[in-house]
């Protein structure tokens, strides 16, 4: 590691400080392709996964986190990553002003945003999960963590969904944002492809009348999954090739739409290697 430590930034109104700041707001995370990451655990993932770390900025009273220090803890590719990027000390000031917090992490870096193609959406046999404007950045977070945790092929996000980079996005999903593709698209687009190469449009009902336990999940599938208050949108629902529900036996009559992801998405998981 190459610390540059005779660079220390304490005032909030130096220019990069200003910069760095700036990546809160999503206008300035479009038009730069950057964006900000926060916490050891972030960084760490990021730096194994070979995306393009620029800099990591670390608060100088606390000193680099030793995880970030260790080799073995990053792996060779990460360590080398870690070298590579640009390292300066910051005031606690400046970590705050960066992050948005009052409690701000001992560390932050700025990162360049990942690159994917589409063709991760139509892989054979392939195990997709359809965000129709989810807009909670918990709920979106948790459910990149579960289709990460099944091996998912890929995320789509539509229309009306959250944005990925949101800082609140971006720590719920724990860095598995780092370990498979992550796609914005038009759904009126994406779905009709998906339909013509064979796959299988897949949502929730309440009016179902299979359920989640019957449907083959071996076949190549799409799960599509709605906003926490409206469900899909009527022209997504008229996309679906089939409509299943998750019994619920006790008092409870819904869940939310990160649990349900989740109870489908292993569902899927336990029929396809179990």
């Amino acid at each position: 590691m190459n610390p540059n430590y005779d660079l220390l930034i304490s005032s909030i109104q130096n220019e990069r400080v200003k910069q760095w700041a700036s990546l809160l707001d999503k206008k300035h995370r479009d038009r730069s392709g950057l964006f900000i990451i926060e916490g050891v655990h972030l960084v760490q993932e990021a730096l194994k996964s070979g995306i393009e770390v620029s800099v990591i900025v670390y608060d100088n009273e606390r000193g680099i986190p030793s995880e970030l220090r260790d080799a073995p803890k990053l792996g060779s590719s990460g360590y080398e990553a870690a070298k590579a990027a640009e390292w300066v000390q910051a005031s606690r000031a400046v970590m705050a002003k960066c992050t948005g917090t009052d409690t701000p992490p001992p560390i932050f870096a700025v990162v360049s945003k990942p690159e994917h193609d589409q063709s991760a959406l139509y892989l054979e046999n392939s195990l997709v999960v359809v965000l129709d404007g989810v807009r909670d950045p918990g709920n979106v977070g948790t459910i990149v963590r579960s289709a990460d945790a099944v091996a998912a092929d890929a995320v789509i996000l539509g229309k009306g969904c959250v944005d990925l980079y949101n800082p609140k996005t971006v720590r719920s999903t724990m860095g598995s944002l780092f370990h498979l593709p992550i796609i914005e698209g038009d759904l009126a687009e994406l779905l009709p492809i998906a339909r013509e190469k064979g796959i299988k449009l897949v949502g929730t009902s309440l009016q179902a009348t299979h359920t989640c336990y019957s449907y083959d999940w071996k076949q190549p599938t799409w799960l599509l999954m709605g906003s926490e208050s409206d469900g899909l949108s009527q022209d997504v629902r008229l996309q679906l090739d089939e409509a299943v529900i998750i019994p619920m036996p006790g008092g409870t009559e819904s869940l939310n739409v990160a649990t349900a992801t989740a109870v489908l998405l292993f569902e899927g998981l336990r029929q396809r290697k179990y």
